[in-house]
């Protein structure tokens, strides 16, 4: 396995109205777990890789992210999801469950 933990941010954005990830703000709080995770020195081969994804078709479950190999899926609100996260799942493997969707 060349990640062990690989994040997908849904930051669709539809131009229609419909909920959708971006309007939660949704490419800054990937760029934070990106620059959270190279801090932290858990991102590259063997660690997490944090990427941006299109539609994950979950949008009005809120703004979503998905953690593989597990196939987890969070919503979050804040900064303070993502880096929980980040210390809880991505670190310990402990996943989030308040904020599993």
């Amino acid at each position: 396995m060349y990640y062990k933990h690989h994040v997908f941010f849904c930051t669709n954005l539809r131009e229609d109205g419909r909920p959708c990830c971006q309007r939660f703000d949704a490419r800054a709080m990937r760029d934070h777990a990106k620059a959270r995770t190279k801090a932290l020195g858990i991102a590259g081969p063997g660690g997490v890789r944090v990427n941006t994804a299109g539609c994950l078709d979950r949008c009005g479950e809120g703004p979503v992210l998905v953690v593989y190999p597990e196939g987890v899926w969070y919503s979050y609100v804040d900064q303070e999801d993502i880096d929980e996260i980040i210390d809880e799942h991505l670190v310990h493997g402990r996943p989030v469950e308040r904020l599993k969707i």
